[in-house]
């Protein structure tokens, strides 16, 4: 990613969302700053997955309204060196998925032909690759898009879900999500049979309501959320349904807010799943689910705001100053 330095990544708070709050902006900015220069020791295990954690770090610092001083163009040039080419119209349906991958590590040379000797791009990789493009206002017009979404469809299986790379690998709605925010963002759902994508979703609702991240697995916070993010990214859901008092034929929605209600926990955090702790992801995962259903009411706000400005960090990196994160 930049080489710029992190007080580069620093602008002033708005007053507007954060002002009287007790959230520390100031050290979230540094912290997620630093995670854009560079990979620190404790993630350096984690290199297969670095576009996902510059979409982390980016995505971020547009919420915390801290892009001001990022190198938009080192950043589309870095983001674009992942990108598997096609070489022609032909390898688009030839078996191999032509997306981004995910590191360097995972990104053979072409040979003297120019020809991959190993593709290894990824769902989640291309997932995360075309929202940092958004995010920092590239023209997607520019990538050939053709070849991810038409190579993406031999990724879907019969039963609707996806596989995340054509070399094998585990099926669940972590890809089907993927797959529905590539099509959303490209405007282009050539490459998903939406029809049975949907009934793959539908079969993943679980008798308490929540989704499991497979059709008979545990209900699951993340799995929920994509699952239900997904139907509406399809258009197989409408916004804010709970607050308009419609009712849904997709899904049972009056179960599954039964089962989303269940997860804020005394802690006034939310847990991902039944009898386990709380944690900060779920405010994301099951608060993400609430927002989309029109729900967001139903939340005991203050509860889950103490809970998680509990989870700041206060490590100390120096003798005078300390990181944020969480």
């Amino acid at each position: 990613m930049s080489s710029e330095s992190e007080s580069e990544c620093e602008s002033e708070p708005n007053p507007l969302i954060w002002a009287d709050s007790e959230f520390d902006r100031e050290r979230h900015v540094r912290f997620v700053g630093m995670m854009y220069e560079y990979l620190p020791c404790h993630y350096q295990t984690q290199e297969i997955n670095t576009l996902t954690l510059a979409y982390f770090a980016l995505s971020s610092l547009d919420i915390l309204g801290a892009m001001n001083h990022i190198n938009k163009d080192a950043v589309a040039d870095w983001t674009l060196s992942f990108l598997a080419h096609a070489q022609n119209e032909n390898e688009m349906t030839v078996g191999e998925f032509h997306g981004f991958h995910g590191s360097k590590s995972s990104q053979f040379p072409p040979n003297l032909d120019g020809v991959l000797f190993r593709n290894g791009s990824h769902l989640a990789s291309t997932y995360c690759a075309l929202a940092i493009l958004k995010i920092i206002g590239y023209d997607l017009s520019l990538i050939n898009l053709k070849a991810i979404t038409k190579s993406m469809k031999i990724l879907q299986q019969h039963d609707g879900s996806f596989m995340p790379t054509h070399i094998r690998a585990e099926t669940d709605l972590r890809f089907v999500y993927c797959a529905a925010a590539i099509s959303y963002m490209l405007d282009d759902w050539s490459g998903m049979d939406k029809e049975t994508t949907k009934e793959y979703i539908r079969n993943c609702q679980s008798y308490d309501g929540g989704f499991g991240l497979h059709p008979g697995l545990e209900s699951h916070g993340g799995g929920t959320y994509c699952a239900v993010a997904s139907l509406r990214l399809m258009g197989f859901l409408e916004e804010n349904i709970l607050s308009k008092g419609t009712s849904s034929s997709v899904i049972n929605v009056a179960l599954l807010l039964d089962w989303l209600m269940k997860r804020q926990a005394e802690d006034g955090g939310f847990q991902g799943r039944s009898n386990k702790a709380s944690d900060t992801c779920y405010g994301f995962w099951v608060g993400g689910v609430l927002k989309i259903l029109g729900g967001s009411k139903f939340i005991h706000k203050e509860a889950l705001q103490k809970y998680l400005l509990s989870c700041q960090s206060k490590a100390v990196t120096s003798s005078d100053s300390d990181h944020g994160g969480w």
